[in-house]
């Protein structure tokens, strides 16, 4: 089972949150809110998808890096998490 499975509800939970969020910046676009409160807004939500970017890396490190019961489990979870990483800088 992955950790992400065990964790479904909690991940599940943050996602919809950020999806309230995004709804929110789309109501503030709508009614032509100020700009600088529609970026306070994406500033949330950029705050909240790094909180749980940031969840699901340390989950998998833990997981799939340092508790890996093989030398080759460890390499695989390092190189996953090495292309996650590289994705989410560009």
């Amino acid at each position: 089972m992955s950790h992400t499975s065990r964790q479904k509800d909690k991940l599940i939970s943050r996602v919809r949150r950020i999806k309230g969020q995004l709804e929110g910046i789309e109501r503030a676009l709508d009614s032509e809110a100020a700009c600088a409160e529609v970026l306070r807004q994406i500033a949330s939500v950029r705050g909240a998808v790094n909180g749980l970017t940031t969840e699901v890396m340390e989950d998998h490190l833990r997981e799939h890096v340092l508790m890996a019961e093989t030398d080759k489990e460890r390499h695989q979870g390092g190189e996953e998490m090495i292309a996650v990483i590289r994705a989410y800088m560009k």
